[in-house]
């Protein structure tokens, strides 16, 4: 009975050096790559992606654009009409809640320590006595437009909230 042949497996021998100088060899067996299969799937979504790519025969025409009135490019409106005995001087531009101190943009007036102020946002609304402020890590007691300062406050405030002196 004759003898089968086994089918070789073909081998790819490369020389290369260990980091000690000695010269082995390494084998690396080439793989036979597989034949791609053709699926019936993609046949089916393109023919839907055709379909979608197809208009509708019922267009909406488009509705013209109305512009509302609003205040000038560049001014940026209070959030609230404060109340008749507040002025809002300031914005909160950071709050670090770890030392619960807020940074006030103070944009118009002074601000003192001992003034009450209000801080009013989209969920904030809480009144205090201002008791400690810092300007460029000083304690002050008078800051007034264009100072950015920080006071220590009682509750948690956001960026954009509004710093109202209650008169």
């Amino acid at each position: 009975m004759p003898k089968k042949k086994k089918a070789k497996k073909k081998v790819k021998k490369s020389v290369s050096r260990k980091p000690a100088g000695k010269a082995y060899v390494k084998k690396v067996l080439k793989k036979k790559s597989a034949s791609p299969k053709k699926t019936v799937k993609k046949k089916a979504a393109k023919k839907k992606a055709e379909k979608k790519k197809t208009p509708s025969s019922r267009a909406v025409p488009a509705k013209p654009q109305v512009v509302q009135p609003g205040p000038p490019p560049g001014v940026i409106p209070p959030v609230e009409e404060p109340a008749a005995r507040e002025e809002a001087i300031g914005t909160v531009t950071h709050y670090y809640s770890h030392l619960n101190v807020a940074i006030i943009q103070i944009n118009k007036g002074t601000l003192k320590t001992g003034d009450k102020i209000r801080i009013k946002g989209h969920s904030t609304d809480f009144s205090q006595i201002v008791e400690s402020m810092e300007y460029e890590h000083q304690h002050t007691d008078l800051a007034s437009a264009g100072q950015n300062v920080g006071i220590k406050i009682a509750e948690h405030a956001r960026e954009h909230d509004i710093l109202y002196l209650v008169k």
